[in-house]
């Protein structure tokens, strides 16, 4: 792809609308809006990155309750042009036709690699890669199986949007959790992308998931990012053809 002229590409993840309540979502869903037009002035293209959602789970007729002005702005934007490109995370797993049938928007259900201005990028949201967490791993593979989502869905949605919901509240409380720690090159996905670096070369890593705000230099040159979330940071990625760089939105 390449790059127009004063034009940029942006990354962003980790929202989690729906926690802790309905207000604080809300309030987080209107400052997300106010983002996304701020943007859309010299935005090429947006990939919003897994975990929008803080629970989504999709009926063939059914979708969960909310986020109207968040969806809303999504398809408004769409319309006018904009590319947007969606992942699903570790809480937003179950998505199934909405977003590309209702709003021209595509999910990606792993990790993918683009070329943007000359550079290369890996894009995932994060979860299962790299060594350890194979309890998770194991379960993310019953979970993205189609017969697995197929019994999930005889139940009504009423129960299964609730009890997926319960179950997402039962993990980490991000909007209460204390700082993550960054531990470097312990972490599982830089030890994933340096594995990957001897396979091939990646000019940008780009994750979300940890919950962290942070660049990281690796080997030969290129760059991890993780891009934190809308709870505690705020923080999205930009890249203007030239350069990729961390920020933090300040709401006008």
């Amino acid at each position: 792809m390449d790059l127009p002229k004063g034009k940029k590409v942006y990354f962003a993840s980790d929202f989690h609308l729906g926690i802790p309540d309905r207000a604080t979502s809300i309030e987080r869903e209107r400052r997300l809006c106010d983002w996304l037009d701020e943007i859309s002035e010299d935005a090429a293209l947006l990939f919003l990155v897994g975990d929008i959602f803080d629970t989504w789970f999709e009926y063939k007729n059914v979708v969960p309750k909310g986020f109207t002005r968040f969806l809303g702005k999504l398809a408004q934007l769409s319309d006018s042009g904009l590319r947007i490109e969606v992942f699903t995370g570790n809480h937003d797993l179950w998505m199934g036709g909405y977003f590309e049938e209702e709003m021209n928007i595509p999910v990606h259900y792993g990790p993918v690699i683009r070329e943007i201005g000359g550079k290369t990028f890996f894009i995932a949201h994060g979860d299962g890669l790299g060594p350890g967490d194979n309890g998770y791993k194991l379960l993310k593979k019953v979970m993205s199986n189609k017969f697995s989502q197929w019994l999930y869905r005889r139940l009504h949605p009423d129960t299964g949007v609730g009890f997926a919901g319960w179950l997402s509240r039962l993990g980490p409380k991000h909007a209460d959790a204390p700082e993550k720690q960054f531990f470097g090159d312990g972490e599982w996905l830089v030890q994933f992308a340096v594995a990957t670096l001897k396979k091939q070369h990646i000019d940008y890593f780009i994750f979300g998931h940890r919950h962290i705000a942070i660049t990281y230099p690796l080997p030969g040159g290129s760059l991890y990012l993780n891009l934190g979330d809308w709870i505690k940071y705020d923080s999205y990625a930009a890249f203007d053809g030239e350069q990729l760089t961390l920020n933090f939105y300040k709401a006008k």
